[in-house]
């Protein structure tokens, strides 16, 4: 749980992912054989396979947050915001905002609680208790970033609640099997994307970088088993939800079946991801280059890009299990 903790404390909303990408250099860079930057801030974890006709497997999962930027302040010192990725408000009014130097404040709302519905970050405002707008510029500025501020916290049956699992939850999973998986027959690309939130823009430039022949997004999906979204397929519990389409992919079909039946083998715990919305690195992967096989591997998620998240660690153990025999084989 300490490697989980030090990615959901971890800065890193869209575009300011400094502080993220340290702590992930620092994890990874005992397990890989060589780690690449770029200059859209990606993290690259190259783990060289043994394989006699290896392939290049790309490992995708985002590093970034959701978040919050300080559009103006007024006269009274309340900070009004612009979202950076979808932002769902009635999920955070109340909610606790922390800025990059380490300032904390309020999350609140200026209109009536009926206008929640309409989902305007622009009618929220940030209160860091300041007295005026003078007493507020000496903690921040406007184009200053917030995310979240939710510390892990462990619940009931192995569930697990924090601040950005979506997606360090992913960064988790593909960390643990880079240090569980040292001898993989392919040649693996570990990627911890940039700026997914802002439409898969990392994932985009690492395809190009990487150009792998193989690729798999791990992400977080939505839960469909609380009582107000029971519409859909993946739930808690349900083990590793493995992706067959969303609103940016329809995955290679030969992958999924190699996934299901290597689950059916090892007694993996899995489900199906299917979306009617949303979609992951793997969007962006697909049709790159000449055309990449991709896959994804998703992980379900309660209360999805709010600042408490929900995620059950026996899905993500399935979804270890699933990730290392996938890319530790012959494909």
């Amino acid at each position: 749980m300490e490697i989980l903790k030090k990615l959901t404390d971890a800065f890193g909303v869209s575009g300011r992912e400094d502080e993220i990408n340290a702590v992930i250099t620092e994890l990874v860079k005992d397990y890989a054989d060589e780690i690449k930057y770029d200059g859209i801030d990606n993290v690259i974890a190259v783990k060289k396979g043994n394989g006699k006709d290896k392939k290049k497997i790309m490992v995708s999962a985002h590093k970034d947050e959701i978040g919050f930027m300080i559009m103006s302040i007024d006269s009274d010192g309340y900070i009004n915001l612009r979202p950076i990725g979808g932002i769902p408000v009635s999920l955070s009014i109340g909610n606790r905002i922390i800025f990059k130097n380490g300032t904390v404040g309020v999350l609140s709302f200026k209109k009536d609680s009926e206008n929640i519905k309409n989902n305007n970050v622009g009618d929220m405002f940030a209160d860091i208790g300041a007295k005026n707008k003078e007493d507020a510029l000496n903690y921040v500025k406007p184009g200053d970033v917030g995310s979240y501020y939710g510390p892990l916290c462990e619940l009931k049956n192995d569930r697990v609640i924090a601040k950005a699992l979506d997606n360090r939850i992913g960064c988790y999973i593909s960390i643990k099997t880079m240090m569980e998986n040292t001898k993989p027959y392919n040649d693996i690309y570990y990627v911890f994307t940039s700026q997914e939130e802002l439409g898969l823009k990392g994932a985009t430039v690492a395809s190009r970088v990487v150009k792998p022949n193989i690729a798999v997004a791990v992400d977080v999906t939505s839960s469909f088993d609380t009582p107000v979204t029971k519409e859909g397929n993946s739930v808690l519990g349900g083990g590793a939800a493995i992706k067959i389409m969303d609103r940016s992919v329809i995955c290679d079909e030969k992958l999924i079946s190699i996934m299901q039946e290597l689950c059916k083998k090892s007694e993996i715990a899995y489900q199906s991801d299917i979306l009617a919305a949303g979609g992951t690195d793997a969007g962006a992967i697909y049709t790159s280059n000449e055309g990449v096989r991709t896959g994804g591997i998703s992980i379900p998620m309660r209360y999805v890009h709010g600042p408490v998240g929900m995620v059950d660690m026996n899905d993500v153990k399935a979804c270890i299990s699933l990730l290392k025999g996938f890319i530790g084989q012959k494909i």
